[in-house]
């Protein structure tokens, strides 16, 4: 008997609520803490076997002491992901060591958290560093599209990840009157094989209630660039908590009539498992 493609969420975050011991040093749409534990609740309703918990910049930066927590709690569920700052000097040494943390899957750049260049020292030495780790760098990158395009074909050795579609998503509805306005400087990043894309938080992007059905006329182009081969689906939990449901989020993609069942099973969980060579257990 075949056995069926684990559901895995490309990116979800847990966080605990502000306080003195672990104070956030900004804020991230959301309830006041989302734990490892309400995380996991969520998923077992729903039957997503398993996620990358990114850990999330807007209050910790680039200090993965919590997600790091909740790996130890729930070890089989999540592959954790941690942003790395390009102005630290051991930058590479840092990608290094987070490569050899038990549960870690990869590593996030923020090119939406200054004006960097293509020959910024060190998002290089983060991108080089991800090759030499062998796993994926996860590129929060909407509204750089060009500077990813041109980082993307200077590391070909690195895996490279789109977060969110590559595009500005809305943290309460409704989205912008044109979501996909950039739609082509995404397609355009499919020419670069070491680059897959995460279709996380796309249903925040509609103008329609639950299932979305504005959304697929978009994606489908983005499939049809990368193919399925290169497309993880995934809710950008909690950070979509203002415009639905975690369940919304999940089975807005099992109910569409957009998907064969083979598209489905890659998009939901087939293609990470290969990309980040994980897989929940």
């Amino acid at each position: 008997m075949a056995t069926q493609t684990p559901t895995i969420d490309s990116q979800v975050h847990a966080y605990e609520r502000n306080r003195p011991e672990r104070p956030w040093i900004g804020y991230l749409q959301g309830p006041d803490e989302v734990t490892g534990d309400d995380m996991t609740a969520a998923m077992d309703a729903v039957g997503v076997d398993g996620a990358l918990l990114v850990s999330p910049f807007s209050m910790y930066r680039y200090d993965p002491a919590y997600v790091l927590e909740v790996y130890a709690k729930h070890p089989g569920r999540f592959g954790l992901i941690k942003p790395f700052d390009p102005q630290s000097e051991a930058v590479a040494d840092e990608v290094a060591e987070w490569a050899g943390t038990p549960g870690v899957v990869g590593a996030r750049i923020m090119l939406t958290a200054q004006e960097f260049e293509a020959d910024d020292p060190g998002i290089n030495r983060i991108l080089a560093s991800g090759a030499q780790a062998g796993f994926p760098v996860n590129v929060m990158c909407s509204g750089k599209l060009p500077l990813f395009l041109e980082l993307a074909r200077r590391h070909p050795d690195t895996q490279m990840v789109v977060d969110h579609v590559g595009i500005a998503q809305p943290s309460e509805p409704p989205a912008p009157p044109e979501p996909f306005a950039d739609l082509a400087n995404v397609v355009s990043l499919a020419a670069c094989d070491n680059v897959s894309i995460k279709i996380s938080g796309a249903c925040t992007l509609s103008h329609q209630p639950f299932p979305y059905p504005d959304i697929w006329e978009y994606l489908r182009q983005v499939f049809d660039a990368f193919g399925f081969e290169r497309c993880m689906w995934g809710t950008d939990w909690t950070r979509a908590v203002g415009v639905l449901s975690y369940e919304q989020g999940v089975e807005a993609f099992r109910v569409t009539d957009q998907l064969s069942d083979s598209e489905r099973s890659a998009l939901m969980g087939g293609t990470l498992a290969k990309i980040y060579n994980w897989s929940p257990n």
